[in-house]
Parts: structure tokens; sequence; C-alpha cells
């Protein structure tokens, strides 16, 4: 996967040497993984963290490394879900080292299905039609803000957007070995400079998505995020060292594992083989068919804007 970042060399400078609450569209199937790219080439993959739906722990490898690592699993239900925030973030405030909370607070994966839903909502509620978003859910934007306050000094609003010459990348094509490429949009907003009282933090975090709507036209017209500056993000040899030392310690063990019990050499361990060669080859389909943005489910209408419809109606 080819990314290509722009932002300010400040900001880029300060990646990965800071805490910092990261505010995205969720635009591909696998925008997660770009999120993870990104955090490796940073040097904080380890404590890059994320709000994800409670269905993820539970995905083969991924979702476990998920739940190892503490992630945040919501059930998309905030009077379930008020506590789980406020517990987690309390978690933050003594982590020991430069993190990352990613929040695509769109609450679901981008759809042409699930924008025309959006637009007819904004439309009914007075409020301004998205064209490349969808409409965000705020409260869990608003307590993240208010319990991170201070201890986090940053805020990373990201834009994800593919060009127009690479297909849009998948689990599908990644496990296929083709290549993708992705546009990343980045600027760091002060977290002092953010409103105080809750309201108001909400409305910042609709405003920040319709500068992204419009960000994202320009993109579409353009093919690229021309105003900010490409940065180098680079592949580190130091990953690629680890990465390497793992995959022939592993191919070490399983030949000899192999050969000293004779696996392949009876018909019992051709079968086992063979049935371990399924569970993964399922394993891969199961990463694939959760992976996919039109099996995404979307928030119920009736949580996903509730700030802004207040919002709306003091306005009026």
């Amino acid at each position: 996967m080819q990314i290509k970042l722009y932002m300010d060399p400040e900001t880029f400078r300060l990646m990965g040497k800071e805490h910092a609450l990261l505010i995205a569209n969720h635009r591909s199937d696998i925008d997660w993984l770009v999120g993870w790219v990104l955090a490796q080439r940073s040097s904080c993959l380890g404590s890059a963290l994320a709000v994800m739906k409670k269905s993820s722990k539970f995905l083969p490898v991924l979702g476990w490394s998920m739940w190892f690592s503490e992630y945040l699993f919501l059930e998309r239900s905030w009077a379930k879900d008020e506590n789980t925030i406020k517990s987690g973030l309390q978690r933050l405030r003594d982590y020991p080292q430069p993190f990352w909370l990613a929040l695509f607070v769109e609450g679901t994966r981008f759809t042409q299905a699930k924008l025309l839903a959006a637009q007819e909502y904004a439309t009914s509620a007075g409020l301004p039609v998205p064209k490349n978003v969808l409409i965000p859910r705020t409260k869990g934007f608003v307590a993240a803000v208010s319990h991170m306050r201070s201890f986090v000094p940053a805020i990373y609003d990201v834009t994800f957007a593919m060009p127009k010459s690479s297909p849009a990348p998948t689990m599908l094509r990644i496990f296929k070995g083709q290549s993708s490429v992705v546009h990343v949009h980045i600027k760091r907003h002060e977290m002092k400079d953010l409103p105080e009282n809750d309201e108001a933090t909400a409305q910042w975090c609709r405003d920040i998505f319709l500068a992204k709507d419009k960000l994202l036209d320009k993109h579409i017209a353009e093919d690229t995020f021309g105003e900010q500056q490409l940065q180098n993000v680079g592949r580190p040899v130091k990953s690629f060292l680890v990465i390497a030392s793992w995959a022939c310690i592993v191919l070490f063990g399983a030949i000899k594992f192999i050969h000293s019990t004779a696996l392949l050499s009876s018909w019992k361990g051709v079968a086992i083989s063979a049935a371990l060669l399924a569970v993964v080859t399922l394993l891969m389909q199961i990463l694939i068919r959760f992976s996919q943005s039109e099996r995404s489910t979307q928030a119920k209408p009736s949580t996903v804007n509730q700030h802004s419809t207040n919002g709306q109606q003091k306005q009026h």
C-alpha cells in the first residue's frame, strides 16, 4: 500500500511524539490499516488505539490483537457506551508513551446508500447537505474532548481519499498482493483552542466535517491535496528487520515440526494439514467479508445526530 501524506512540516515532526486524538472520515474498507501503517512509520504503532464497534474484537487474529491492545469497543447505544468511553479514556491519562486514539465520528463506513440516508436526514433537519462524508455522531467526540482536554495537546483532523488512478484498497486486494494508493491529509488543531461547553464542541466537530466535505470536493476535482506539502513517510528499516526475523523463526519452526512429526508421511498427517489449510482459508474469508463496506451497518437514526438536532433547534 502506497500512502501519500499531505501535511505541514511541523505537524509531521510532532507525529508519534505527542498524545493525539484522531478524527477521520471512514472512506474505505481498510482505513484502520492505513492508520496502522502511519502509526508504524511514526514509531507509535504499539500505542495506537481506536474506538471500534464491539463485534470487531471477535474477529480472528486482528480483532484479538485490538482486544489485547485495550481498544475501546462500543455497542452503538449511548446508554451502554457512555461508561465504557469514560473508563477507557480515564485509563489513558497515565499512558506511559505518546498514544493516538482514533475516532471515526461518522459511526460507520461510507457507502452511497448511507450517503443518501445522510442527505435525506440533513434536508429534513435543515442541516448542510453533505456530498462526500456522512453526518458526524458528536456524542463520543464531545465525551472524548471533555475527558482528554487536560492531558492530550492535539487533535489530528485526518481525511482519507482515493485517487482516480488507483482502485480503492480492500482486504481482498491485499490478499491477492495487489497494490493501492491512498491519499491522506492531516491538519493539527490545538486541544486548548476548542470551545469549553459541550454544544459548542459538537458544533466544532460538525464544522470540521463541513470543511472536510469541501476538501474532498477539491480532491475529486484535482486528484490531490495539493495545497499541503507532500511528506515522505518512508519504510523504517527496523520494522522490516523485525518482520523478516520473525518470518524466518516461524518458517524454521514449521519446517522442524513437520520434519520431526513426519506430518506429511501419512494420510492422517495429510488430512490434518488440509484441515489447517481450510481453517486458514475460512479465517481469510471472514476477514474479507467483515471488512467490506457494504456489509457494515449504520447507527440508529435516533442516536446518530441528537446533538445536531438539538443544536439546530437552538439556532432556530
